[in-house]
């Protein structure tokens, strides 16, 4: 049976959720609940700098601020099985191969000809089985797995960005340390789940070429993207919890939806006078610069 189509936010539990993250997930919301689609909250946990405690804070924060989902909020770590299942139907397909190379590496090896500046240059791609047992002796590390793709770009429609061209290289599935990459993660859950509207913060606009392909090659549906603008410091810097009261526990649920509702160019508003008057084709296509006070 087909999932009904949804939006979702999908928060990494690293640091309590500031107004710039507050932001963002109202805006998912917004996207979401008016064109009728279902709202799911997942907590991507995967990587070992997250905490659970602050994942719970994250939800009972958007809880609170007036945020409702369809479903009880999924935790990435739960779903390690669906992750393993599809790098195995890729290993199976030929399509990923074990990559030794450190960050150092990479950005001291020569540019792969055609490649666009900033992809994989493709050191590991080629490498024989005696090749990959000697790296495997000189690095002492468990290998990444990468994509072996056959372009080096790609281009996905936004709402927020028109059309967006960026790399897709060989990038990494699996992290050396086993856990499974975001690009991974990330496309197997939103297919999962239905989730055929991904509305998130700009910064992120970079990997939807990378995701788009994978989910072509995994026979998913590809969704639609919103990349939103983020929120700035008055030093134009991205927002971050450092510069002062931020938090929701800081600066109270009242003042969070009222600078986030005047920050989309509205009067202070609850979500439902947000839902009212929501326009994607309105949205500021500029980052909002937050000042304290």
């Amino acid at each position: 049976m087909s999932l009904a189509p949804a939006g979702r936010f999908a928060p990494s539990p690293s640091a309590d959720l500031h107004l710039g993250n507050l932001r963002t997930a109202v805006l998912a919301w917004l996207f979401a609940r008016s064109t009728g689609r279902r709202f799911l909250l997942r907590v991507e946990d995967l990587d070992d700098r997250t905490f659970s405690e602050i994942g719970t804070r994250q939800v009972e924060d958007l809880a609170a601020i007036g945020l409702t989902w369809d479903e009880p909020p999924q935790w990435q770590t739960t779903h390690r099985k669906r992750y393993d299942a599809v790098i195995g139907d890729l290993l199976e397909r030929g399509l990923l191969y074990e990559c030794y190379c450190s960050r150092r590496d990479i950005a001291q090896a020569p540019q792969a000809p055609h490649a666009p500046e900033g992809a994989y240059p493709g050191t590991c791609r080629e490498l024989t089985d005696t090749e990959r047992e000697t790296r495997r002796a000189e690095t002492g590390r468990p290998p990444a797995l990468r994509l072996r793709t056959d372009t080096f770009v790609g281009t996905v429609t936004d709402l927020v960005h028109g059309t967006y061209t960026g790399i897709v290289d060989d990038f990494v599935v699996r992290r050396g340390d086993g856990v499974p990459a975001y690009n991974l993660a990330v496309v197997v859950d939103d297919a999962e789940s239905g989730v055929d509207q991904v509305v998130r913060g700009d910064d992120l606009l970079p990997s939807s070429p990378r995701q788009a392909y994978l989910a072509r090659l995994l026979d998913y549906p590809e969704p639609i993207y919103a990349h939103v603008p983020l929120v700035l410091n008055e030093d134009g810097a991205r927002l971050a919890k450092r510069d002062g009261a931020v938090t929701l526990a800081e600066i109270g649920v009242e003042r969070a939806l009222e600078q986030i509702s005047v920050s989309l160019g509205w009067p202070a508003l609850d979500l439902d006078g947000m839902l009212r008057r929501f326009d994607p084709a309105r949205l500021p296509r500029h980052p909002w610069v937050y000042l304290p006070g």
